[in-house]
């Protein structure tokens, strides 16, 4: 009996894939290169599901019986025996999922979809090597995924769009706020919007406009804290379209158009300053503290999970 999910990569995204999956009553196979590798992100997984119970938004029969439901896996086609869906959650290097996919494509039945958690890469390219690239999609779970609800369901350009559908279903029973993206553009949907974001953030920088805290703060304290429930496109259905066509005809032309990085970006890599992981990048973070930040986010998160706000 094909009962399955089975999550291929078992770091940061793929462990949170897992948890969601079981937490809403699937058997759910987490593989990876090594079985140590495979119970890492099994135990990741636990991690998730734990940090879903301690703060209320899951029962702890619910956590139990999906810890149950969790397991570890290092030989793929054993694992693929009982699949009912995949999703790779490998990094993001295209040599490495086009194999994959190829390999998965081989192994796995034709009606059995095969979906990709590539949050940048486009799934015509991944599947390009597929000789049934019709079940193939992007799955983009938003980390971290055992909290944030957004699903990006993005159809490739030779992809069925009734698997794209069922797909879209399924993971809407597992609690997530999935949408159908219907062209395979680079940044999918939310992602596009982000990197416009991020360039004009990045731009106001530069030309000293404000300074990084100042504009972080803006958009955390002012926009952001409304998107939850009222989006940008209901915000000016709201305020009217022909006040919202006045500003824009004044903003538009003085923002950002670049079609690359910016030089604030481009001149911090290339001194090694990438940001967090090398202690400095926009900020120093000497100065702040990351963990301290990541349990706030979270801890947002579930403030609004709980409220409904998702």
């Amino acid at each position: 009996m094909r009962d399955t999910i089975v999550i291929v990569g078992g770091g940061m995204m793929g462990s949170g894939i897992g948890a969601v999956s079981a937490i809403h009553g699937n058997a759910t196979l987490i593989v990876d290169v090594n079985l140590q590798k495979a119970e890492s992100g099994v135990a990741r997984a636990v991690e998730c599901i734990e940090e879903l119970s301690c703060n209320g938004l899951i029962t702890d029969n619910q956590a139990c019986n999906a810890i149950r439901l969790l397991g570890a896996e290092a030989d793929m086609e054993k694992a693929f025996v009982t699949a009912a869906m995949v999703i790779e959650a490998v990094s993001e290097n295209l040599t490495l999922k086009q194999g994959l996919f190829e390999k998965m494509d081989r192994i796995l039945p034709v009606d059995i979809p095969i979906l990709s958690n590539t949050s940048g890469l486009r799934i015509t390219d991944i599947a390009i090597k597929m000789i049934h690239p019709e079940r193939a999609v992007t799955a983009h779970f938003w980390y971290p995924a055992h909290l944030v609800p957004l699903v990006e369901i993005v159809m490739g350009e030779k992809s069925c769009e009734t698997v794209a559908v069922a797909v879209r279903d399924e993971i809407r029973l597992w609690g997530k706020k999935s949408v159908l993206v219907r062209k395979d553009l680079p940044g999918q949907l939310a992602n596009r919007i982000l990197q416009a974001v991020i360039r004009e953030a990045v731009n106001i920088v530069e030309t000293g406009l404000a300074s990084p805290e100042d504009v972080d703060t803006a958009i955390k304290a002012g926009m952001g804290i409304r998107f939850p429930v009222w989006g940008p496109l209901e915000h000016i259905d709201a305020v009217g379209l022909d006040l919202c066509e006045q500003v824009q005809n004044t903003v538009l032309p003085e923002l950002s158009s670049r079609r690359e990085a910016g030089d604030l970006i481009k001149s911090l890599v290339k001194s090694g300053n990438l940001g967090y992981k090398t202690g400095k990048g926009i900020y120093d973070w000497s100065y702040k503290d990351m963990e301290a930040l990541e349990k706030k986010r979270n801890d947002f998160i579930i403030y609004a999970l709980k409220k409904g706000l998702d």
